[in-house]
């Protein structure tokens, strides 16, 4: 009767885990866009909070090529790393390749960061202040 009590409460734990694990795992969408109209170049939203294990998914509408690469001033060396280690395929320090066809995505998953906002912006686009920012809880 024990050994029942001790595999159900290992069960239970284990259960508990799973559930926070999944509820951790969100998904966030950036649209990469441009209103030709108005000429502003935006990410949309411009302000991502999310947890360690979620995954952003920054999509391009329009107006491309665009980038997204995180401002690295003020970083730790242990933050850069983290970031660096989150972005596949990047182009550069903390920066993606060039998305250049609409409906393009690039995905990261974020990763264990002290609390905080990590700016971002598109690097072709940064002189018409396409910007955003990933806080993190």
């Amino acid at each position: 009767m024990y050994l029942l009590i001790r595999i159900a409460g290992a069960i239970f734990t284990l259960l508990v885990g799973l559930g926070a694990q999944l509820e951790a795992q969100a998904s966030h969408e950036v649209r990469l866009e441009v209103d030709t109209d108005k000429g502003e170049y935006t990410f949309t939203p411009a302000t991502v909070t999310a947890r360690a294990g979620d995954v952003v998914v920054f999509k391009l509408v329009n107006g491309a090529p665009h980038s997204i690469v995180f401002e690295g001033k003020g970083l730790s060396p242990r933050a850069r790393e983290a970031l660096n280690a989150a972005m596949p395929h990047r182009s550069a320090d903390l920066g993606s390749p060039l998305l250049t066809e609409n409906g393009a995505e690039y995905r990261i998953t974020v990763p264990a960061l002290p609390a905080g906002a990590y700016p971002f912006f598109c690097l072709p686009h940064r002189a018409y202040d396409m910007r955003g920012e990933l806080r993190v809880k």
